[in-house]
């Protein structure tokens, strides 16, 4: 069973629990996890960015962390925590909305819980592979050669 917590702590921006929890639960599933225990917290900037230096040593705020808390084969609990005021502010660069740039953090974050990364440049071409996937199972449509995100 894969259980997904989704905790709204700003008031930014509007958003669907529902489908930040399916789209984690979706990642999960594809990676073949069978069981899990996922947070969600969807926050502000300060608080991410107090997140960041806390447990990564990193002055700012930024888009996503994700904390992988215990992994066996087919079980995991991690924490996921995405800023919504980074959304909004980063949305409009990339051509699409507020919701859909937080969906591709929840994505991106999820993602690192099963394992992907973004470090070598063949890890993050493979890792922008599953987000452009997993974004159009949302019917969201990454235009051809954009950049997914704002990493």
């Amino acid at each position: 069973m894969i259980r997904v917590e989704v905790c709204n702590q700003q008031a930014e921006l509007e958003v669907s629990r529902r489908r930040l929890a399916a789209a984690v639960r979706r990642v999960l599933v594809e990676a073949a996890v069978g069981a899990a225990r996922i947070s969600l917290a969807v926050v502000d900037d300060p608080t991410i960015h107090e997140l960041n230096r806390e447990f990564l040593g990193h002055d700012y705020a930024t888009d996503v962390l994700s904390f992988l808390l215990e992994r066996q084969p087919e079980t995991l609990e991690g924490e996921i925590v995405v800023s919504a005021e980074t959304a909004a502010a980063a949305a409009p660069r990339f051509g699409w909305s507020a919701p859909e740039e937080l969906l591709l953090y929840v994505i991106h974050g999820a993602l690192h819980l099963v394992g992907y990364d973004d470090h070598s440049a063949a890890e993050r071409a493979e890792m922008r592979a599953r987000e452009r996937a997993h974004l159009e199972h949302w019917g969201i449509q990454v235009r051809r050669g954009k950049k997914v995100g704002n990493r």
